[in-house]
Order: structure tokens, then C-alpha cells, then sequence
């Protein structure tokens, strides 16, 4: 093999499926798997009664909430993502706290060489908010990204109004790299995003989910 040659990874989709964790942050048990289509209820229910708490940070809806965000749209959705994640383009992951669906972690537009890349995107159960349940759930995610799955680098895109989801990334160390004009349709216009990123030169020794628990904001469960 020349010597610039990287081997082929096993497979057309190294690292999924895949269960992740679980991390144990303030009495909560975290962990990732991939979403099923029997999640359909609790993504249903979680989804129409939060709009207001999500609508201002995801892309626009058409058609209206609460029938984009019902139980007979999962089953499409869900055929969609399963679709994409074995054909090595996302990794859809549902968050799991104490064994219940909570919320989604997404890895979305992987790309494999020469970029090696993707993005990731998060939400979570309103009701579950400021307990540090998303940071670990991303932590988790990136682990995983710069580990089984082999990427070289990880982006996420977030309004400058999202506080809550900036200090996400920041907890974790992702590099806030520019501001992206009128980047996405989002809540009915065209807004502005910070774009972050964090390349595997960058991981913590250990990881992301390690460096959690040296700061004592997670621990093992």
C-alpha cells in the first residue's frame, strides 16, 4: 500500500447502527440509539406541546405545526432517516433519559473522502431543559463521530439568539468559526447562524464524555 493510502473502512457506514452511552448527569441516565419507528407517539407528543419552545430555532414548517409534528408523519420521517443512515448519510439518534425517548441528536450530511465531515443538530424535551441532558448527549455523539465512525470533522450552526444551544457548544469546545448571512428559513425568514466546528485534532484526551466527567459535570453509569 503507498504510503498515502488510508485503508477502507469495513462496510459503507462505519459506527452505525450503534447504542451510546449511558452518561449519568444529575440523577438522569442518558444515552443514545438509533430512532425507531415505535418512537412515533413520543416524538408526536413532545413535538406539538413544545412548538413554541422549538419553532424559533428549527427550519420553517409548512403546512403547520402540529400536522408536521403529528404521529402519522413519523412513520414517513422515520422511513426517510432509516433510509439515509444506512446508506451512510446521517446518523439519526434518538436521546434516551432513563429509558425514555427525550429528544433527537442528528448527524446529517456525512461525507466520506477526502472531507470526512458532517454536521450535527440536537433537541430536547423542553420539560428536561438545564439539567445538562443535551451537553452529554452531544458529547456522546461526538465521541462517537470522531471514533467508530471516522470523521475529521464535525459542524453545527445555531442563532446568535440560542443561547441555551451556545452554551452547548461552547461547554464542549467547538470553535465559533464565522457568521453565516441569511443562512437558513427558519420560523418564517431568512436568519442569521453562527457556524461552529471542531475537527478530531481537537478532541480532549479522552474525548468529549470524559473531559464531562473530569469536570464533574457527568459521571459513568
Amino acid at each position: 500500500m503507498p504510503p498515502s493510502a488510508v485503508p477502507e473502512p469495513p462496510g459503507g457506514h462505519p459506527g452505525w447502527p450503534a447504542v451510546l452511552g449511558p452518561l449519568r448527569v444529575r440523577g438522569h441516565e442518558v444515552g443514545l440509539r438509533p430512532v425507531r419507528l415505535r418512537d412515533g407517539g413520543d416524538w408526536a407528543r413532545i413535538r406539538v406541546r413544545d412548538e413554541q419552545f422549538l419553532r424559533p430555532w428549527e427550519p420553517t414548517t409548512y403546512g403547520g405545526w402540529s400536522r408536521r409534528n403529528s404521529g402519522v408523519e413519523w412513520p414517513g420521517r422515520w422511513w426517510l432517516l432509516r433510509g439515509a443512515a444506512r446508506r451512510g448519510l446521517s446518523l439519526p439518534f434518538a436521546i434516551t433519559v432513563d429509558g425514555a425517548m427525550a429528544g433527537h441528536v442528528m448527524v446529517g450530511n456525512v461525507v466520506r473522502e477526502p472531507l470526512l465531515s458532517g454536521y450535527v443538530g440536537y433537541w430536547l424535551d423542553s420539560t428536561l431543559g438545564g439539567r445538562g441532558i443535551t451537553t452529554a448527549a452531544v458529547a456522546l455523539v461526538l465521541d462517537h463521530c470522531f471514533g467508530p465512525v471516522r470523521l475529521h470533522r464535525v459542524e453545527a450552526t445555531v442563532r446568535p439568539e440560542n443561547m441555551a444551544s451556545i452554551a452547548v457548544l461552547a461547554r464542549l469546545g467547538l470553535r465559533r468559526e464565522g457568521l453565516l448571512q441569511r443562512y437558513l428559513d427558519v420560523d418564517g425568514a431568512w436568519r442569521d447562524h453562527y457556524a461552529y466546528a471542531v475537527t478530531a485534532e481537537e478532541v480532549p484526551p479522552g474525548g468529549f464524555a470524559a473531559r464531562l466527567v473530569r469536570d464533574g459535570r457527568a459521571s459513568r453509569a
